[in-house]
């Protein structure tokens, strides 16, 4: 994050005779070096229950604190670990109905600082407190980027369903008495109305007015029980995702099915691959349906070496607590995959209890700002049916006003 190049070493000689900046990190200081104490997380093998008391540091909160002889408080190289291998998710907790880790158990969330990217923050007062020190040292200047994530599970509503999905969707809108659903259907079907999730145009035209390089995820899955987008065999769907990778990146939108299951996974992201002809480089997960560490060695195995699933689909926060991308460590393997992880701050669906536009901005705002200050990524997620769902008009204002304060 600092952009520091460093050296390590565990000769003692070697250290002494180093006459530029260093640091020691072990439990006792050697000299009057920059000097860590050090938790024992990082000398551990496997996983332990350590126990997480909060305190602050310049005004972030912060844990594993070390004591005063320290020069900072806290263990900044095991929290951040912690909170970057996702460590809380190897422990025993109870899943919800999908399989993920539940938001409320975070110690993130518990801790009341689920909405800042903390390990971010942490970096930059590690730099101040170094550079106290040695004045002489210069970090690597971060760029603030934003980047739209278009999660495209349903590009339609009733248009290319086939035949039998239709009739039963139709008798299932009349049993329901959904008669303005069963007319729009209706006027789909004879080309009287464009369908309510058919907001490319839309999307497309906004992104290249505010110069946002969004990502598009396009399910490209067999029909399943949380699967129902248009089938993958449709060519008029097959066109509109070529017409969308001449303008943006497409990405996969992982299936439920594929969920623990890498065979559907390869195959999802090779059928797509041969749509778009290029390579399928980053994916996001059905649900966000994460099980660490399963679900990034299935990701690495089907050659996907981007993932945009770390976030909560109904709580708004740094699941990592980081706004910057990282490459995910299997804490089993004690390895570094080759993957990296770009987090997401915001989920459409965490919106959904905002009343209007301005209330949905207000409460994105604050992270907008603390990833800016930061110079990391703010990844924002919209779902192409929220924009043409029931209330299509507030979701739009939303994602148009979104562009136009977030890009800056």
């Amino acid at each position: 994050m600092l952009g520091i190049e460093v050296a390590f070493t565990t000769e003692v000689s070697d250290f002494i005779k180093h006459e530029g900046p260093k640091l020691t990190y072990t439990k006792q200081a050697l000299q009057n070096e920059f000097f860590i104490r050090s938790h024992s997380l990082l000398f551990e093998q496997g996983i332990n229950d350590h126990s997480i008391k909060v305190s602050d540091w310049n005004g972030v909160p912060c844990f594993f604190p070390v004591g005063d002889k320290s020069s900072i408080p806290f263990d900044i190289f095991a929290a951040s670990f912690y909170m970057l291998s996702r460590y809380e998710e190897y422990l025993p907790h109870v899943k919800d109905i999908h399989g993920r880790f539940p938001p409320k158990e975070s110690v993130g969330y518990v801790n009341d600082f689920l909405t800042l990217p903390v390990v971010d923050q942490w970096a930059g007062l590690f730099f101040n407190a170094l550079q106290e020190k040695f004045p002489d040292l210069i970090r690597s200047k971060r760029t603030y980027c934003f980047t739209p994530l278009i999660d495209v599970t349903s590009s339609h509503a009733f248009a290319y369903r086939g035949l039998i999905r239709g009739i039963s969707g139709f008798f299932v809108d009349l049993s329901g008495l959904k008669f303005t659903r069963l007319l729009t259907r209706i006027g789909v079907w004879l080309r009287f109305k464009k369908d309510p999730y058919d907001n490319f145009d839309f999307i497309g035209i906004l992104l290249r007015q505010y110069k946002a390089k969004a990502i598009f995820f396009f399910q490209f899955a067999e029909y399943g029980t949380y699967d129902k987008n248009v089938s993958p065999y449709n060519n008029a769907f097959k066109a509109l995702i070529k017409s969308v990778a001449d303008h943006f990146e497409v990405a996969l939108a992982a299936s439920y099915a594929s969920f623990g299951v890498p065979k559907i996974l390869m195959e999802e992201q090779k059928h797509l691959a041969h749509v778009v002809n290029r390579p399928i480089k980053a994916s996001r997960m059905r649900y966000n349906r994460v099980d660490i560490p399963v679900s990034y060695r299935d990701l690495v195995d089907a050659e996907i070496h981007n993932d945009y699933s770390m976030g909560y689909t109904h709580e708004l926060g740094f699941r990592a607590g980081t706004a910057s991308p990282f490459f995910f460590y299997d804490i089993y393997l004690e390895v570094q995959l080759p993957i990296k992880v770009h987090p997401f701050a915001v989920h459409d669906y965490a919106l959904l209890k905002e009343k209007s536009t301005l209330d949905a901005l207000k409460i994105m705002t604050p992270l907008y700002q603390a990833t800016k200050e930061v110079g990391a990524h703010f990844n924002v997620v919209f779902s192409n049916e929220l924009l043409g769902g029931e209330k299509a008009l507030i979701w739009k204002e939303t994602f148009q006003k979104h562009l136009a304060q977030f890009s800056k």
